[in-house]
């Protein structure tokens, strides 16, 4: 659906029919909005079970005669079903609902409203006398083709008894053969419509399956479709308003598609036609006549039955009617009373079919109902009387001499007060024709059924509902409600002459605000009134046309229509729209089944400052009352796509609502992703809702919401809800910005309907039931991943380069030899410039130390945005990077440890010393350094011991321990062990662990595999599939909080954690267990002493820690600051822990660069720079 349109039509009767095929011919973008659903020949229902499904009771049920009392509303049954039986007082209203509106069940009767009424001054001036009508009617039949039922066809029983009654009473000449708009003959229409001819069934009253029945879905429909018109089903149109602040108007309703109607909160009721929008919208704010809603009419439509007749009749109407003996359209014939001197004492009585959803009920319903006048017959008439009703109850309503079959029926059009008035009452329409039944109108015609029937030695028996629901018609036409003025002023009216409506009680109109159905009709007709409508909408389409410039094309014929194809006349269409066709067109042609169903979230949506912070954003949103509710239909074509694609995705519809935002917003070409990767966070899937959407003022805003499921949930029923049911939203204007930021919820009532919304579509039964187990299964295996996380498949190692890699490629790349000769490597690279390229001027330095197992990568990261190495080059800095004999290389593998490791950082900066005098610098410069973890740990070795010479250094930043390393609760433990254990593992396996396994492992390698699923990690959400992240984490503890390590880092952590050797794994078990750094085993001598804590004298040094450091605790780093700041004080040293932060993900973290670097930085610069 488009977000404007030239023209909105509301309804698909006649009015709207002609309205949307006029206005699309006059080459006007055209919507239009249907209430019911779209049925076809073929999809109608025949019998009673069928029909009780597609029926729908409302109204204030009011039997009797009132007298004032109230009734007491009811509504039952399907709201979207083809039936609308509305009941009310003094008079009830059947009608159509669906594509074609009431012409979908009429009797298709083309007869012209007498010229005596169309004199009458019910009418304004503009429209009194025939001639003002007569190009109308003429245009209307041109269009709707009536025809009376051909001479040669066969003879019609119900016609001839109906002539013969006639005859009787010396009406003869007012019998014929009535213009109606069923085809009898194949071919296509003037529309372009293939049509059959009748079969004779008479099944009219539900809907006819035959294709020969004339609706507007075939005529005025298929044409407005061919021109480009858009037609949308099962949108309740609630009310109608001005656009604010701009031309044109805003129109509301409600989609009742994807079974959004289990959501009973939203609407409870279906509109009584153009009358209740009217009243809404009246009651919502738009002016308009206080004549809105009064002078209704039935139209004096009555129901009569000339029960058990000496004469067959044939009115039970059948899909199979058989040889010889058709029932025929349902009206064949009219008794025209109409001319009489007072043209409101005329009336029409025609042959009526009754539908074969009535047959079972027709016997007792006759035979029983109250009866006060009973004609007075001798013994032989009793007796015959008596063996047709004995042979009715016993051989049915379709035994030829059966008192059914033997039953007239009469449907009887009048005229009646119209003193009819609909009201809203709780927001539902109250129908009011009090007394309308008990008038003398409806005796004195009672009187003269009673002598036709009599006539023919019947029984007349009026309207069994009548009977039943003391004296209250049914009527079929509904007509008025917002009728035409007589003189032109909303005094006496709610439209003038071209429908146009009043605003207010005055003389002005609201300009392109039109009422153009039965509505506007002033009275009753006295007759079948769609000619009437039909004509009555073809000149005030025509008006306003020419009113605003419009020229409608008549003369153009559609040629056949391929109503399975495309129309002629399309109207230019965006990519989305042509995407999602063609993807419903592909799904048609293969015959895929899909799957969808409707949901409401609600809760609060903050509007203003970008807070950044969902839950911070939703608790000020509550208490401002800033509640935001979406009401969305996700609907797939392809089931088997939606499961098996990499995008999951499905399509959206429907509307958002904040009144913070600007009101209500319609949902525009929206999409939903079910369980799509996160990026951001490893064995974490979204569900993402993404849409454009647009409020009545013209407002646009972009919609992106996503629920997130993980670990969190392992074997936690409530916490797997509350991830599933919990959507963060954030709301951007046009150009990107946060306008709005919150969270929304599926609450329990809500889930219950969302629930019973899911529904299917394909071509079989097995197809849609396929597709509904496929769906779910998917829906049962995402859950079943986080719900049963480490008990789950293993992620073992994988060989493929992900393609998210963005390798920082070094400058230079230095051999490094320590004094023992052991040789390791450095890497260099140089500042990048703003402009992007490298620079190779003089530069401050940086030289980063990693820790056990790991090398330059966790500071070049290339599975984030951006790396600690390219932050810093970004700065300024020329950073150099050495891997030492404990971090991830071959020499790892041999028995060395982090305190052997403090002659691998002496190398390097005795070769950045020595490189920096050879560019002719007056002295070396001091550097830099930035040591993690080992590498910290090792850093404190050689400076403690000398090593490491401290005037070398300007300043240090200590990541998450240096010289007082103290372990986390699960490593402490392990500590006491860690001699047991290493030496046990380096009996069975050997001396070095590999943080990376495989399937084709040891058998001992794959038996821990398994074992460390159950590793204790923390929380839940800490839990993970990762070979490699058991392996690493048992071996050294929890390295990091896994929400901040995206899922390209966690995917790939082999190539970025290597092993460590059982000595240099022992003799950081045995510092942590002691709490500072010693020499290596077996004298393992304290370092931590007073002498070698002055040779750190002078070197400013920055402490952090992750507040979520399982490795180290974050009171390591506190004790090594303190004991400093007691010997040196305060002045040189400074220290922060990063809340949230784990260990590694201080650096391989994705958002590091928001937090950690920027504070490593001020700490850089203020020492090297100045800054």
């Amino acid at each position: 659906m488009r977000p404007s349109y030239d023209v909105v039509v509301i309804g698909s009767g006649y009015g709207g029919g002609v309205a949307a095929s006029r206005m699309a011919r006059g080459k006007q973008s055209v919507c239009v909005l249907e209430r019911g659903k779209e049925k076809w020949p073929g999809e109608f229902p025949e019998n009673i079970q069928d029909a009780l499904k597609e029926l729908h009771i409302s109204g204030e049920f009011a039997p009797g005669d009132r007298r004032s009392l109230p009734g007491h509303l009811v509504d039952r049954g399907d709201p979207n079903g083809l039936y609308h039986f509305v009941v009310g007082e003094g008079q009830n209203v059947f009608m159509g609902n669906g594509l074609g509106g009431t012409s979908l069940l009429n009797a298709n009767v083309f007869l012209e409203a007498h010229p005596k009424v169309l004199d009458m001054e019910i009418w304004p001036q503009e429209l009194r006398g025939n001639d003002a009508w007569r190009k109308y009617y003429d245009r209307a039949a041109d269009v709707l083709e009536p025809a009376q039922y051909p001479l040669d066809y066969p003879n019609l029983l119900k016609a001839n008894l109906l002539k013969k009654q006639a005859e009787l009473m010396s009406w003869g000449d007012k019998f014929y053969r009535v213009p109606q708009t069923t085809r009898f003959v194949d071919g296509p229409n003037n529309t372009g419509v293939f049509m059959r001819a009748s079969t004779l069934t008479g099944m009219d009253a539900t809907g006819i399956n035959d294709g020969s029945k004339s609706t507007t879905l075939v005529n005025y429909l298929s044409d407005a479709w061919n021109w480009g018109a858009e037609i949308f089903c099962q949108c309740e149109v609630r009310y109608v308003a001005k656009a604010p602040g701009r031309e044109g108007y805003i129109v509301y309703f409600a989609w009742h598609s994807s079974k959004r109607g289990r959501y009973k909160s939203f609407y409870d009721d279906l509109i009584l036609g153009t009358t209740e929008i009217l009243l809404r919208s009246k009651q919502m704010g738009l002016d308009m006549s206080d004549d809105v809603g009064t002078e209704m009419s039935g139209n004096g439509d009555m129901l009569g039955f000339g029960y058990n007749t000496a004469y067959e009749a044939n009115c039970m109407a059948r899909p199979d009617p058989p040889p010889g003996r058709p029932v025929g359209p349902c009206i064949t014939s009219v008794l025209d009373l109409r001319d009489q001197k007072n043209p409101l004492e005329g009336f029409v009585v025609e042959d009526y079919a009754v539908p074969l959803a009535l047959a079972p009920i027709m016997f007792p319903m006759l035979e029983y109902t109250p009866d006060p006048i009973r004609p007075s017959l001798n013994a032989a008439e009793k007796a015959v009387k008596f063996a047709s009703r004995l042979a009715g109850r016993i051989l049915g309503p379709y035994f030829s001499r059966g008192s059914v079959g033997r039953t007239a029926v009469y449907l009887v059009m009048s005229h009646d007060s119209s003193q009819g008035s609909l009201a809203l009452k709780d927001d539902k329409p109250v129908l009011r024709y009090s007394g309308v039944g008990r008038s003398k109108s409806v005796s004195r015609i009672h009187e003269v059924l009673e002598k036709i029937t009599a006539a023919v030695g019947g029984n007349f028996v009026s309207n069994p509902a009548w009977a039943v629901l003391g004296q209250q018609e049914i009527t079929v036409h509904p007509i008025g409600g917002a009728r035409m003025s007589k003189d032109g002023t909303g005094a006496n009216g709610v439209t003038n002459h071209m429908g146009e409506i009043f605003k207010g009680n005055g003389v002005e109109t609201y300009d392109g605000l039109i009422v153009c159905d039965g509505s506007i009709v002033p009275a009753a007709v006295g007759v079948n009134p769609f000619a009437t409508i039909t004509a009555l909408a073809e000149r005030s389409v025509e008006l306003v046309a020419d009113k605003h410039g419009i020229a409608i094309d008549y003369d153009t014929k559609n040629g056949l229509l391929d109503l399975f194809g495309k129309p002629k006349f399309l109207l230019p269409r965006d990519a989305d729209v042509e995407r999602l066709e063609k993807i419903i067109a592909k799904a048609t042609e293969n015959q895929d089944a899909g799957v969808g169903f409707s949901e409401v979230m609600s809760g609060f949506i903050h509007v203003g400052r970008d807070l950044k912070d969902f839950s911070i954003s939703e608790k000020l949103a509550r208490s401002r009352c800033e509640a935001a509710r979406f009401f969305l239909s996700a609907k797939s074509w392809n089931t088997g796509e939606l499961v098996n694609s990499s995008l999951h995705s499905a399509n959206l519809t429907g509307t958002f609502s904040c009144d913070a935002l600007g009101g209500t917003f319609i949902v525009h070409r929206g999409t939903v992703q079910f369980f799509n990767q996160d990026p951001r966070e490893p064995d974490t899937t979204n569900l993402t809702y993404n849409f454009d959407m647009i409020s009545p003022s013209g407002k646009r805003l972009h919609f992106n919401g996503y629920k997130v499921v993980n670990s969190a949930g392992y074997l936690n029923v409530l916490e797997l809800w509350r991830q599933a049911t919990t959507l963060y939203v954030t709301i951007t204007d046009h150009g990107g910005e946060v306008v709005g930021r919150g969270i929304l919820h599926i609450l329990p009532a809500d889930f219950g309907q969302e629930v019973q919304t899911f529904e299917t579509s394909g071509p079989t039964v097995w197809a849609r039931a396929r597709s509904m187990g496929s769906f779910l299964a998917y829906w049962a295996k995402q859950l079943a991943i986080p719900f049963f996380s480490p008990l789950g498949g293993l992620q073992w190692p994988s060989a493929r380069m992900d393609n998210t890699y963005r390798i920082t490629t070094p400058s230079q790349t230095i051999p490094l030899e320590a004094s023992d000769k052991v040789k390791t490597a450095m890497l260099m690279w140089n500042p990048i410039e703003k402009d992007g390229k490298e620079s190779s001027a003089s530069a401050p330095i940086i030289l980063f130390i990693p820790g056990a197992a790991v090398d330059h990568q966790i500071f070049s990261l290339p599975t984030i945005e951006k790396n600690a190495i390219n932050y810093f080059r970004e700065a300024g800095y020329r950073t150099y990077c050495v891997t030492h004999r404990v971090g991830r290389n071959i020499v790892a593998q041999e028995p060395y440890t982090p305190f052997d490791a403090r002659r691998d950082i002496h190398a390097a900066l005795a070769h950045i010393r020595k490189l920096a005098s050879t560019r002719a610098e007056k002295e070396p410069p001091k550097i830099y350094l930035i040591a993690h973890c080992a590498g910290s740990v090792a850093l404190s070795c050689g400076l403690l011991d000398g090593t490491i010479p401290a005037d070398w250094i300007a300043v240090i930043t200590c990541s998450n321990v240096f010289m007082n390393p103290k372990f986390g609760k699960v490593n402490h433990l392990l500590s006491i062990a860690a001699a047991v254990l290493t030496g046990l593992y380096d009996k069975l396996v050997g001396s070095y662990w590999d943080c990376a396994s495989s399937l084709n492992d040891s058998f001992i390698q794959r038996l821990m595999n398994q074992a460390l699923r159950l590793y204790p990690a923390g929380d839940a959400r800490e839990s993970c599939k990762s070979v490699v992240c058991h392996r690493s984490e048992f071996v050294f503890g929890r390295l990091w909080t896994h929400k901040n390590l995206n899922e390209a880092t966690h995917a790939q952590l082999e190539r970025f954690v290597g092993g460590t050797s059982m000595r240099a794994h022992e003799w950081l078990m045995s510092t942590g267990r002691l709490g500072c750094v010693t020499t290596n085993a077996p004298t393992s001598i304290n370092l931590v002493t007073p002498e070698n804590i002055d040779r750190l004298k002078g070197i400013p040094i920055l402490f952090f820690s992750g507040s979520e450091n399982w490795v180290f605790t974050p009171e390591n780093t506190d004790i090594s600051y303190t004991t400093l700041c007691n010997a040196h004080g305060r002045q040189l040293y400074e220290r922060e822990v990063f809340q949230g932060r784990g260990h590694l993900d201080c650096w391989m973290g994705s958002t590091a660069y928001q937090d950690v670097y920027p504070r490593v930085r001020r700490h850089v610069d203020k020492v090297m720079k100045g800054i």
